[in-house]
């Protein structure tokens, strides 16, 4: 069997996957180093004795958390996990970036995405707000914006009077209180900068693409954005996917 993972900096997934590399298990948490005695319980029983581990594989964003989580899997299971770019992943996918100064996340992304005939725009709405541009086979770079769910936390940790919501689609634009201007703001104003960024990015490429939303909030902007989109919640694991085929 084959263990995947995604470190985020707010959320880790973890699937473990059989020959077929099809999804048996899931594990998520979150990416807390103050639960870290709970999470390596966890996932020490998330694999169990019995399991024979061929590889792992990670995508991570956070460094000192793939270490610990590398760790603990070689102390349970005498096996040791690989990060995205430990392998020769530019073998799948041209870069015209320098791969050293782009996340793994991203790049996963980019080879879940990837069918070698159509051009995409990969939308994360993780910690951060990523675009990533895909055309054919090879990724051309991206765009980071603020995320939206750290931007709410900031906002209601800063403004005093502004009380904490959930965020949820509005009809309206204006607000007649403050939550219905808080709502407005987040969800129409972010909507304006994916659909500006979109049409950006076809301008500057003269291309057209299919676009792919995945993580955080994606699903709350599915139906309200100036395209057709494809949600994905899976597309950095099948990235990592390819990847396993590739060193197998």
């Amino acid at each position: 069997m084959f263990l995947i993972g995604d470190i985020g900096n707010t959320e880790t997934k973890i699937c473990l996957l059989n020959e077929n590399l099809q999804i048996k298990k899931r594990l998520i948490f979150s990416t807390n180093f103050k639960k870290i005695r709970l999470i390596k319980k966890n996932l020490k029983l998330f694999i169990s004795k019995k399991i024979d581990l061929e590889f792992c594989l990670f995508s991570s964003v956070v460094p000192n958390f793939y270490r610990i989580l590398k760790d603990c899997l070689y102390k349970h299971k005498k096996i040791k996990s690989f990060e995205l770019k430990d392998i020769a992943f530019d073998k799948k996918i041209s870069l015209k970036v320098n791969k050293s100064k782009i996340g793994s996340d991203r790049i996963a992304n980019a080879l879940g995405a990837m069918n070698n005939k159509d051009n995409f725009i990969i939308i994360d709405f993780g910690t951060a707000t990523t675009f990533d541009v895909l055309i054919k086979k090879t990724y051309h770079g991206g765009i980071i914006a603020p995320g939206i769910k750290l931007s709410l936390e900031t906002l209601f940790k800063k403004a005093s009077l502004i009380p904490k919501l959930n965020l949820k689609q509005i009809n309206k634009v204006i607000g007649v209180n403050t939550h219905e201007a808080v709502r407005s703001g987040f969800f129409w104003g972010y909507t304006g900068l994916i659909n500006n960024m979109v049409k950006m990015i076809e301008k500057e490429t003269k291309k057209n693409f299919k676009i792919i939303i995945t993580g955080g909030y994606s699903k709350l902007y599915k139906k309200n954005l100036g395209k057709k989109v494809i949600y994905d919640k899976d597309i950095t694991i099948k990235g990592l996917k390819k990847l396993i085929k590739l060193k197998n």
